[in-house]
C-alpha cells in the first residue's frame, strides 16, 4: 500500500493524497506499528478474503487516541435498522466507493477515513494513518475489509451524524480492553465462539472483538483472562 496520511494536521481532500506516516507516534504505539509491520492474515482471523475476488471491499478506521485515562480506541454501535450487522459495535467504517481510489492502493486509507467522518464527525485533519492490517473477510455481509490504524493527534468532537447509521459514539480506554473482567467469549446459536469486550455498556463481539483482541495480544497488552466465562447470543445477533 503506498505511503501514508494527508500530511499531518492537514485536510484530506478529495482526490488529494493519503499517506502513511509513524513520524511523531508516541511511543505506546509503536508495538501496534510492529503488528502492522509483520503480522500475516492467518494470525487475525480464519476468514481470508475469497480467491476469486469475489466481495465487496471496504475498510475500517482503527483510532487510537489518548483520553484522562490514557490510550483508548474509537468505536461506535450501529443503527439497529441497519441490513448488516444491526445495533453491534463497530469501528468506524464501510464499503469503497468509485471516488475513494485504488483499492489496492489509498483506496481504504480514504474510505476509512471518509466513513470515520460521515458516521462520528471528526475531522480527518486530526488524524494520522500509521498503518494497515491484512485484509479480512466478513462471510456473513461478504465485505472484504481493510483495518486502517490511526493516530489521533488532535481529537475533536465526535457524535452521532445520522441516527439511521449510527445510535452511538464512544472511546474505550485500552485499559478497560485488557482487564480480565471485561474479558469474555461469546457463543452463538450457530457454533461461532469468539472473544467479547464487555465495555461502556456495551457488548463487542463479532468481527470489531476479534480485530481488538489480536492487536492486544501481539502488542503485547493482554492479560490472562477467564476464556471459560461465556455470554450466549441469539440469532438475531
Amino acid at each position: 500500500m503506498p505511503g501514508a496520511s494527508a500530511a499531518r494536521g492537514g485536510p484530506v481532500t478529495p482526490g488529494g493524497p493519503v499517506v502513511l506516516s509513524k513520524e511523531g507516534l508516541p511511543g505506546w504505539l509503536e508495538p501496534v506499528v510492529r503488528v502492522a509491520e509483520t503480522v500475516r492474515p492467518v494470525q487475525l482471523s480464519r476468514f481470508l478474503p475469497p480467491e476469486d475476488g469475489a466481495g465487496r471491499q471496504s475498510a475500517v478506521l482503527v483510532l487510537f487516541g489518548e483520553g484522562e485515562r490514557g490510550p483508548e480506541l474509537l468505536l461506535m454501535e450501529r443503527s439497529s435498522s441497519l441490513r448488516s450487522h444491526a445495533g453491534q459495535p463497530s469501528f468506524p467504517g464501510g464499503a469503497l466507493d468509485p471516488a475513494d481510489g485504488d483499492p489496492q492502493g489509498e483506496g481504504p486509507l480514504r474510505a476509512a477515513l471518509r466513513e470515520a467522518e460521515e458516521e462520528t464527525g471528526l475531522d480527518p485533519g486530526g488524524v494520522q494513518l500509521f498503518g494497515v492490517l491484512p485484509r479480512l473477510y466478513i462471510p456473513v455481509s461478504g465485505f472484504v475489509v481493510t483495518p486502517v490504524l490511526g493516530w489521533w493527534h488532535t481529537p475533536t468532537p465526535v457524535d452521532v451524524v445520522d441516527p439511521a447509521e449510527t445510535a452511538r459514539v464512544f472511546t474505550v480506554p485500552v485499559a478497560d480492553l485488557t482487564d480480565p473482567d471485561n474479558r469474555a467469549t461469546t457463543v452463538h446459536p450457530s457454533g461461532f465462539r469468539g472473544p467479547a469486550f464487555l465495555v461502556e455498556s456495551a457488548l463487542v463481539w463479532g468481527f470489531t472483538a476479534g480485530i481488538i483482541d489480536r492487536l492486544l495480544h501481539y502488542a503485547g497488552w493482554e492479560l490472562p483472562w477467564d476464556r471459560g466465562k461465556q455470554v450466549p447470543l441469539d440469532w438475531g445477533s
